[in-house]
């Protein structure tokens, strides 16, 4: 839609959504209109690079050509049906996820915290089916972030973050250990323990990636217990990382994964990807969704994977991240620059705000995300060029001069 088809102003726009929504997120303070590639424009034309991609969604680039007609021709034939009939678009997704990432079965859902949700009771009913009423505890790591339902932010390792605050008790049967260390995870489990659950890259933590005798530690205790290796790359999969999925980079395999944001390439839609013994956890009616494996989020996705797949996106991402990184080291007051793939964290130290370097780049059209007070976050599409990354770059440094 359009703005002058609507006969309002931008002003106008603000003013609607101030009046009516519930706001819980800081705004950008305009009023997106379209987008392309590797920019979002605004209603007045203004152009604005973008480095947040929807928080990770937009990895083919926004308003990507080919998941547009997939939409569009999706939409013209079938747009909603349940899942008591087979689709098209369900069944040619399910095959390329499965087949890409050495996974057997999948289940969609709509969302990074539904995705994350499903793989919570997946594991839970699998060690209650299998070892007895007991064994449903599982261990995940502190700082991390899997989502806002109650099963994902009981997960969430944040007892002091807002997604906690006001609600109440959490879901028990959580404990949390020390990320990046192997014997805090260790001393962690108990009998009772079915599974350990963590990000390979830790991204509302401040994105730090996992080591590899962290990971690889943690897929050979849960083989040593008759544990599930859980992991969640709601943002690090789908070539973001440098690889398909992040755990590619270590050389493991999980027994369930989650993922959503690329997945669908700008539309809703989530999943677990688990090993053929474990999904027989989800028997018939014990879960169940009215939109997950949607028709035209399905179709949307297999374009959009077939794009990052064709495109080679995740080599581009590692080959980018290396040389944007290796420039944002130069930055002024600099702590620390973190980064898989195209996955970037920036540490300022105690001198230099995150969030006011997050507004000073919207300022000079650079659309970026903060964490905590001293840490930017970038995800941007995985199409973008050195040419991005310099211009990308020249702004950081304007702005983070501009404030010291």
């Amino acid at each position: 839609m359009r703005l002058k088809d609507t006969g309002l102003t931008a002003q106008d726009i603000k003013d609607k959504a101030k009046k009516y929504i519930i706001e819980t997120y800081e705004r950008f303070d305009f009023v997106a209109e379209t987008a392309k590639d590797m920019y979002m424009y605004g209603t007045d034309g203004e152009a604005y690079l973008d480095f947040y991609a929807g928080i990770a969604v937009n990895s083919a680039g926004n308003c990507n050509e080919k998941v547009v007609k997939a939409v569009q021709e999706q939409c013209r034939d079938l747009m909603q049906t349940f899942n008591y009939p087979y689709t098209i678009p369900q069944a040619l997704l399910a095959e390329k996820v499965c087949t890409t990432i050495g996974m057997d079965k999948i289940f969609y859902q709509n969302s990074g915290a539904e995705a994350n949700e499903a793989m919570i009771k997946m594991a839970r009913k699998y060690g209650v089916e299998k070892y007895g009423p007991h064994r449903y505890n599982i261990v995940t790591a502190k700082m991390s972030f899997h989502g806002r339902t109650f099963g994902a932010m009981s997960a969430t390792g944040q007892p002091d973050n807002a997604c906690q605050i006001g609600f109440g008790d959490m879901t028990p049967g959580f404990t949390y250990a020390e990320y990046n260390d192997l014997e805090s995870f260790r001393a962690a489990v108990t009998d009772n323990t079915i599974a350990i659950m963590v990000e390979p890259v830790q991204g509302e933590g401040g994105v730090h990636p996992a080591t590899k005798e962290f990971l690889v530690g943690l897929r050979q205790l849960c083989d040593e217990k008759g544990m599930l290796l859980l992991l969640d790359e709601v943002q690090t999969g789908w070539c973001r990382t440098g690889a398909v999925m992040s755990y590619m980079n270590y050389g493991i395999k999980p027994d369930i994964v989650s993922m959503a944001k690329a997945l669908g390439g700008g539309m809703p839609i989530g999943a677990i990807c688990a090993t053929a013994e474990v999904a027989k956890a989800f028997s018939m009616g014990s879960h169940g969704t009215t939109f997950g494996g949607h028709p035209v989020c399905c179709a949307a996705a297999l374009a959009q994977i077939n794009e990052l797949l064709d495109k080679n996106c995740a080599a581009n991402a590692k080959e980018m991240g290396d040389y944007f990184c290796a420039k944002l080291e130069t930055l002024p007051h600099v702590k620390e620059v973190r980064h898989q793939g195209l996955f970037i964290g920036v540490e300022f130290d105690d001198t230099v705000s995150g969030v006011a370097v997050k507004h000073g780049c919207f300022d000079r059209k650079l659309l970026i995300t903060a964490i905590g007070e001293h840490i930017i976050r970038m995800v941007p599409p995985l199409i973008l060029t050195r040419q991005d990354c310099d211009k990308a770059f020249r702004i950081i440094e304007d702005t983070v001069k501009a404030l010291i």
